[in-house]
């Protein structure tokens, strides 16, 4: 089977889980530091406040931002096609997401409809980097600055992914994850919150450890979100790795762009540096799932991320959070995310282009390239 996604684990990250181990320390300690260190100084930011998830960093990004936090009584805006944790983070904290929909070519969101989602109550924009392209930073930045709200990148997606030469995560206060099929991988779960505020990323180490700074001194209502020690280990084993693991994922990517017939590829917008977290193409919605099973035949894996926009979800149907949101709605019947990972070989990438090509003729008896 050729999977979606392979976490890389090697000798490396071994003989490091191991030391971890064997140092009797597994609790926060000397290489979550380490790590931290590390992955600020790889972003070129001042601060890294290393979480357990994707989720807990955007949790506490929310909370330690704007002086007191963000929280009840104020308005979020969010892209509506995104995984749900993006708009679950606000509710978390007490505030209300609102959505805005997506640019129909790199799946981040339209920030021509931004201004119009903006009211009194409105504190912040997170935008997605989602699949591995970068939001268009500089046009947030710019709505930002002029109506006086906060940037959280959610850039979960997109570790090493840049914008007019600038990495994602380097724009503000931003959010990473290591879940296992992320670029890099802490064990499974783990996150960052990167900031060159020193306020926000001192809040934010209070409250991933219970609001304590000082042992049992408890200045603010917090979490338990710390790393452990074997998490960080593996990051720390597997962050010089990345950049070459990303290449590797942009030339799959190229190849796959370049032999695929039938189906829409994923485009890279100007100013972009994408990273193919995944690989995305747009399939006719009454396609699909035939697609689907016809590469599950052929043991090659892919996914659909994500089958249904969040106004569609029944939590946000239920608050009555919703709207009109036709290029969510259109992309979530399209995408297809097919096998990108380092770990694909050439064989691999031929199997994965003669299975998609083979479909796509048998259904349409031709193979116009690209669709």
């Amino acid at each position: 089977m050729i999977r979606i996604a392979q976490p890389a684990i090697g000798p490396e990250e071994e003989a490091a889980v191991l030391a971890a181990l064997r140092s009797g320390r597994l609790a926060q300690g000397e290489r979550v530091a380490a790590f931290e260190e590390a992955f600020a100084a790889y972003l070129g930011v001042g601060h890294a406040v290393a979480v357990s998830s994707g989720t807990a960093a955007l949790v506490v990004a929310l909370s330690a931002s704007g002086g007191h936090g963000i929280g009840a009584g104020d308005e979020v805006i969010v892209p509506v096609f995104t995984f749900a944790a993006t708009a679950n983070a606000a509710l978390i904290v007490g505030a209300r997401p609102v959505f805005v929909d997506i640019r129909a070519d790199d799946y981040t969101i339209d920030v021509a409809q931004i201004e119009a989602a903006i009211t009194p109550r409105t504190r912040a924009i997170v935008p997605v980097h989602l699949y591995g392209h970068p939001a268009d930073m500089t046009a947030l930045a710019d709505i930002a600055q002029r109506r006086g709200l906060i940037v959280i990148e959610d850039a979960c997606q997109a570790l090493g992914a840049s914008w007019q030469g600038r990495k994602a995560g380097a724009f503000g206060t931003a959010c990473f994850s290591f879940y296992a099929t992320k670029s890099i991988t802490t064990g499974g779960e783990g996150g960052m919150l990167t900031t060159d505020d020193g306020e926000v990323a001192r809040r934010a180490r209070l409250l991933r450890n219970q609001g304590e700074e000082e042992r049992y001194v408890t200045e603010l209502l917090g979490h338990n979100f710390r790393l452990t020690e074997i998490a960080a280990a593996l990051g720390l084993a597997q962050l010089p790795k990345l950049d070459g693991w990303n290449e590797r994922r942009r030339a799959n990517a190229a190849w796959l762009s370049e032999h695929l017939e039938g189906v829409v590829t994923p485009v890279q917008r100007p100013g972009a540096h994408h990273v193919y977290q995944q690989y995305t193409v747009r399939v006719p919605s009454n396609q699909r799932d035939a697609l689907c099973a016809a590469l599950r035949e052929q043991e090659i894996e892919t996914a659909v991320y994500y089958p249904r926009p969040l106004h569609r979800q029944p939590l946000y149907q239920k608050l009555g959070i919703g709207g009109s949101f036709p290029q969510a709605e259109r992309a979530s019947q399209e995408v297809l995310s097919l096998p990108v990972h380092p770990a694909l070989t050439q064989d691999d990438l031929e199997r994965i282009a003669a299975a998609v090509n083979g479909v796509r003729r048998r259904r349409t008896g031709v193979g116009t390239r690209r669709g």
